[in-house]
């Protein structure tokens, strides 16, 4: 497509609709924001008002109107926003500043993720070293890969090359990205707003918002609603 790509925090999100948005200002491109999450999470953490959020043992806040499931387990660092449930068997590996009205679902497994408000991942997902955006959603099995095989650092790569200095970044979804059942998203991967990737799909690179990417690779324009 001939628009230009959008790869910059400014392009993907609505920073209004995370706690993390003040901390995302300071950055350009958002893999840049990964190393910091520990720190915001104990920073943000600093603030929550005691009469809404519950600090439950070391570094993790729970809102009160929160719905999580007695065998989920989650480590601190950790924040889980309002109205959002976490569902049996989650696995919250620490540093994840998760919003309000989002779904954390069974057996998923979350790690150094900021996912935006009403973000949706709910059955069997890995997320790991990604930003997921205001109400995009994982279907079911998609899975984030944050390392490559060769374990050398991460080159995100669409109609130039992003050298991140990072040798862990699993995908950064903008607002309202849809992914598709069993979809694998390979290190590096941007998807912009409002794409949507088939599912069994395997994808790599910056994938252009409004576009819909098929199983054989193939790429169309995604009318607006």
């Amino acid at each position: 497509m001939a628009q230009e790509e959008q790869v910059q925090i400014s392009d993907l999100f609505d920073l209004k609709e995370t706690a993390a948005g003040d901390y995302l200002k300071g950055f350009t491109y958002p893999w840049e924001a990964l190393g910091g999450i520990h720190d915001l999470i104990l920073e943000i953490g600093k603030s929550l008002p005691e009469d809404r959020y519950d600090r439950i043992g070391e570094d993790v806040w729970i809102a009160r109107s929160a719905h999580v499931f007695e065998s989920a387990y989650i480590h601190g660092a950790c924040i889980i926003g309002e109205d959002t449930e976490v569902r049996h068997g989650a696995f919250i590996r620490g540093d994840a500043l998760v919003g309000n009205g989002c779904v954390v679902g069974n057996s998923v497994e979350l790690k150094n993720v900021i996912i935006f408000n009403h973000c949706e991942v709910p059955h069997y997902n890995y997320v790991g070293d990604s930003i997921l955006g205001f109400h995009a959603h994982m279907g079911a099995g998609s899975i984030t890969s944050n390392i490559k095989a060769d374990r050398k650092n991460i080159v995100v790569k669409g109609q130039k090359s992003y050298v991140t200095g990072r040798r862990k970044i699993g995908a950064i979804l903008g607002d309202w990205a849809e992914i598709g059942c069993n979809a694998v998203l390979n290190p590096g991967t941007v998807v912009g707003r409002h794409a949507q990737i088939y599912p069994t799909t395997c994808v790599r690179g910056v994938i252009p918002s409004w576009t819909i990417v098929k199983q054989d690779g193939s790429c169309k324009e995604k009318q607006e609603m």
